[in-house]
């Protein structure tokens, strides 16, 4: 029996702007009907297994476990890095916690952001490299090269395996230029690196703390102090803190003498870029690929994603255009790779629109901050049936809910109350408060706050069913 590891991390900067750092591609449905973390669950439905296992960053936890219940998709319990440290730690933790539940299985570790058209051919190599890890090999998946692509790293293959399942590895190498991208194709000795891997836990816990001892230390230190807090599993922080970020390949895997390449062809993709999203999509006899409200005209090899608005193109080659409801992409395709620079100037300008989305999902619902001036804010806040918002109190800001539809159940400090469509109540500065759906509907309503200060780290909780006890959380 196999247990997938599905790793849910992700920085969200180079789909921008429809990813964001709260919003990371992973949880993005691009192509399809499903999130692409929903798809790589669903593709193991070829393979005989065990719940996933996911490991993802604290401030994703409940997009994740939202993920999973959306498509009643079952998970053997999602892990939260207190912070990130790249994919070897991660792993560890993983193959730790699979050991402490008293198994040592064969993990199949996956990005939950990676496509692949063709499930079979993925199912099928799969079952061929289970032999080469249960014989203590840690295997990675090659995939076939199609184009001399320069931004993927390279496996370089060596002698078949007696038991012809696979080969052995000659090298890793980095991202190279065209030429040399060239002269690897022309070989035919060299795959994609794919960053999925399958071993048994023991064996790679084994060869981490042969060949990076200090990784090993620390994530076997973070597991002495786990604890279980609704749908998710928390490590010691501080521990954790302390390990080197390092990624699999280097901490492990161009170590090993254990490490063997399975290829796979199955149309595989990292979609590093809007580029790439364009090249493996469905297009029209243009060339373009137009996703929402879109009309184009006299365009070609266009790719054009729209969100809420109307989005019209004349005379565009070889363009991205990206609406969202705060912001918009317009770049040429061989510069898509420079969003990462948007990205950092809207950093270092300390504006939002890096991190999050106009509309924000919550454990509970979700709100949208549809207009703000210098001491008002308004938000149009979705309540899920049966979700209640934290027990809390604001100190620089006051705030007047209003009803559109469904049913809320309010407390306004001493008082609890029931509101249907167009009724209001108004919350005064320091008075503590909460929201609840009690109906079978969801609750619509719109906030409007007014005060001094309007950040959502003006918030302090009292009690709250979601395990959110840190007052810089939004509600």
């Amino acid at each position: 029996m196999i247990l997938p590891v599905i790793m849910a991390g992700g920085s969200g900067s180079r789909l921008w702007p429809l990813s964001r750092q709260q919003f990371p591609k992973q949880f993005l449905t691009l192509l399809g009907e499903h999130s692409m973390l929903q798809t790589t669950a669903k593709r193991l439905a070829g393979i005989a297994h065990s719940p996933a296992l996911v490991i993802c960053n604290e401030e994703h936890r409940f997009s994740v476990a939202e993920q999973f219940r959306l498509n009643g998709i079952a998970n053997s319990g999602i892990v939260l890095e207190p912070v990130g440290r790249n994919t070897a730690p991660a792993i560890a933790l993983a193959a730790m916690m699979a050991i402490r539940n008293g198994d040592d299985p064969v993990m199949l570790v996956l990005a939950a952001d990676h496509v692949i058209k063709n499930e079979a051919a993925f199912c099928d190599a799969v079952i061929k490299a289970m032999p080469l890890a249960d014989l203590d090999q840690l295997v990675t998946f090659g995939i076939v090269p199609t184009v001399p692509e320069t931004g993927y790293g390279y496996i370089q293959r060596g002698d078949l395996l007696a038991n012809e399942l696979g080969f052995a590895i000659t090298q890793f190498v980095e991202k190279p230029n065209l030429a040399t991208a060239q002269d690897y194709i022309a070989t035919g000795q060299y795959y994609w690196n794919s960053g999925m891997f399958m071993f048994k836990a023991s064996t790679y816990l084994n060869e981490l703390k042969l060949h990076s001892p200090a990784i090993f230390a620390a994530c076997e230190a973070s597991m002495l102090e786990v604890t279980h807090d609704v749908d998710f599993v928390r490590i010691s922080k501080a521990a954790f803190e302390s390990c080197p970020d390092d990624s699999i390949d280097y901490a492990v895997m161009e170590k090993t003498q254990h490490g063997v390449v399975v290829p796979m062809d199955c149309g595989w993709s990292d979609v590093g870029s809007w580029s790439a999203l364009w090249e493996i999509d469905d297009k029209d006899e243009h060339g373009n690929v137009f996703k929402g409200d879109v009309i184009g005209i006299n365009s070609h090899n266009t790719y054009v994603n729209a969100s809420e608005k109307l989005v019209t193109t004349i005379g565009l080659d070889d363009v991205v255009v990206v609406e969202t409801k705060d912001a918009i992409l317009v770049a040429k395709q061989s510069e898509v790779q420079q969003v990462k620079q948007v990205v950092e100037q809207l950093k270092a300008e300390k504006r939002s629109e890096w991190q999050h989305h106009r509309e924000v999902y919550r454990p509970w619902g979700k709100y949208d901050s549809i207009d703000n001036g210098g001491r008002f804010q308004v938000k149009r806040i979705t309540v899920k049936p049966g979700a209640k918002l934290s027990v809390q109190m604001h100190h620089h800001r006051a705030e007047h809910w209003i009803v559109v539809s469904g049913t809320a159940k309010v407390t306004n400090g001493d008082k609890d109350i029931l509101l249907t469509e167009n009724q209001s109540t108004y919350i005064p500065v320091g008075v503590v408060h909460a929201l609840e759906n009690p109906g079978k509907v969801p609750l619509e309503l719109i906030e409007v706050q007014s005060g001094s200060y309007l950040g959502e780290d003006d918030i302090v909780r009292f009690e709250d069913r979601y395990g959110r006890v840190a007052p810089t959380e939004a509600k």
